[in-house]
């Protein structure tokens, strides 16, 4: 072996004491059961999503059920319609997670910053609507949007665009610019949320001592604050694109997946619920859910964070 590598070697690390062995004993034992539960009601639908994807299998003809490999998973991906909805999928996750991202930091900063009397009125009033039902929450922005019982064309209509006739479900574009600000009007309070304990995380002694050697508000918050709370911008990331790439409530309220709206999830219910296209329907889920994984994937591997911390 060559000196380099030699050099290169990791030290070997400490040896786990009987206290630390005793504790994860004890958390496994607290958290077994649940986890066992949650993997089990978790893994079953993909595993059988993933088995029935094999098959041709409609609903109305249960018993002419036929193994044709991967066959679905071909027809999906060669139809111009999965490309498309993809297209729209990603994004709706891009940009609403980028503005989610800007306001949550924004209003996390805010939150840090209020006085102590203030803090927690701040904290109920910016979480109000993620408490609400996303369903609810869609429909209350569809009549908003509404060219029938909507107030927001007579709010805007000193817009050259928008009119009282303006109907904003009736093409691609506006349709696509409500849903999405619906979903950041509905999930910007999650991300201010996680980024919020991840400011608390930030030691004051840098920043006091980055301001002291003449640095301004900017450059400490781009070289001291952001680098580190990077694990709390991480998790609020990976979090929110997993559940932006499964949009389904707000699209199937508001425009059912019409004018160019539809997303992957909207898709597979449609294939496995309307048409009854139990294997072509699985295909897309299955599809989706590694989908999910690569972006869960490449934004961790893209963060570069270590969540472990040390050994023990």
């Amino acid at each position: 072996m060559s000196t380099s590598t030699q050099g290169r070697r990791r030290p070997a690390s400490a040896p786990v004491s009987d206290r630390l062995k005793s504790e994860r004993r004890l958390g496994w034992l607290l958290a077994g059961p649940a986890f066992a539960v949650m993997l089990l009601v978790t893994m079953y639908p993909i595993i059988q999503a993933l088995f029935d994807s094999l098959f041709s299998y409609r609903l109305t003809a249960p018993d002419d059920r036929e193994f044709i490999g991967l066959q679905n998973y071909w027809t999906v991906l060669t139809d111009g319609v999965f490309w498309k909805d993809l297209w729209v999928t990603l994004l709706i996750t891009v940009v609403t997670v980028a503005v989610e991202l800007v306001l949550g930091f924004a209003l996390a900063l805010v939150m840090h910053s209020a006085i102590k009397q203030l803090r927690g009125l701040l904290r109920t009033v910016i979480l109000v609507p993620y408490g609400i039902i996303t369903v609810v929450s869609a429909f209350a922005w569809f009549y908003a949007f509404d060219i029938n019982t909507g107030y927001v064309n007579s709010w805007f209509a000193w817009l050259p665009v928008i009119g009282p006739d303006f109907n904003w479900f009736g093409q691609s574009w506006s349709a696509l610019l409500v849903i999405m600000a619906s979903e950041i009007w509905k999930t910007t309070p999650f991300i201010s949320l996680l980024l919020l304990s991840g400011l608390a995380q930030v030691p004051n002694e840098l920043g006091e001592a980055a301001k002291v050697d003449g640095a301004g508000w900017w450059e400490r918050m781009v070289k001291v604050t952001i680098p580190s709370m990077k694990a709390a911008i991480m998790v609020a990331v990976v979090f929110r694109a997993l559940d932006a790439f499964r949009i389904f409530d707000n699209i199937y309220i508001m425009t059912n997946g019409q004018y160019g709206t539809e997303s992957l999830s909207l898709l597979a219910y449609r294939t496995s619920i309307t048409r009854l296209e139990i294997g072509l329907g699985s295909a897309i889920s299955v599809i989706l859910f590694i989908c999910v994984l690569l972006i869960a994937v490449v934004a961790i591997k893209g963060f570069k964070v270590d969540l472990t911390g040390r050994k023990g």
